[in-house]
């Protein structure tokens, strides 16, 4: 009996030698247009292709979530499946305090899905708002749109016109398919501690949406791009460029 006792003991001594000190991380979102701070429903920002504009909404899918530490494991977040929805209307989105038990140690990248990959962006997935507002058109292959920035431009005539920036599913010849794309961005010793909180920010650069490596110009692709397939491809393409991040 007492041999068992001890084994009993020892075994969990082991189990708890053996188990990685935690923490956890918090994600911050914000908004800039280059090196401004985002100004909603003001008409004073131009992109590389000239086009003098305003932002009136910016809503968006993150999903995948994990963090590589320098030994390149990977920590993949599990709350909420991993995905979180920002729109810089409602500040309760702009702050994810993650629940999930972070390994301590130092962290060497953050990667990320840009909107929601393909077996979480099914039609009735979300079933209450403010995510449910982001249905992608079952016409269109149904789903959810990956981000949506609304606006108006100052077109070629000098008119105030309306955009629709909306990002989603490309339909093809045979179907439709996935538009998202995987984020990786480096960090340089940012670290998570036992018992502690740590802190990163990630910072969509609007402005970036219209120029790297490809030119956006509205007066071209117009305000309302859904089954635009060349518009949708060069955000896309542009997309992998529009996020630093920061950390404390």
């Amino acid at each position: 009996m007492v041999n068992k006792l001890w084994l009993v003991v020892f075994s969990a001594f082991l189990c708890c030698a053996c188990t990685k000190p935690t923490g956890h991380v918090t994600l911050n979102f914000s908004f800039v247009v280059d090196k401004d701070s985002l100004r909603l429903d003001t008409c004073l920002y131009r992109n590389a292709a000239g086009n003098l504009y305003e932002v009136n909404d910016v809503q968006y899918f993150i999903s995948k979530v994990m963090l590589v530490d320098d030994a390149n494991n990977n920590t993949e977040i599990t709350e909420n499946q991993g995905i979180h929805y920002v729109d810089i209307r409602i500040p309760g989105t702009l702050v994810w305090h993650i629940f999930d038990e972070i390994p301590e140690g130092n962290y060497c990248s953050i990667v990320f899905v840009f909107g929601l990959e393909s077996t979480q962006n099914t039609s009735g997935f979300f079933p209450n708002p403010p995510e449910n507002n982001m249905s992608w058109p079952d016409i269109l292959g149904g789903g959810y749109h990956y981000m949506k920035i609304n606006g108006r431009w100052i077109d070629a005539a000098g008119g105030r016109q309306p955009f629709n920036l909306h990002t989603g599913k490309i339909a093809t010849d045979t179907g439709f398919t996935d538009n998202t794309f995987t984020v990786t961005l480096p960090l340089e010793q940012f670290a998570v501690s036992k018992n502690s909180n740590s802190e990163l920010t990630l910072q969509m650069n609007v402005n970036a949406w219209y120029s790297n490596p490809y030119l956006f110009d509205f007066n071209v692709f117009g305000g309302s791009i859904m089954q635009n397939r060349e518009a949708q491809e060069v955000l896309r393409a542009n997309g992998h460029n529009i996020f630093n991040v920061r950390w404390k």
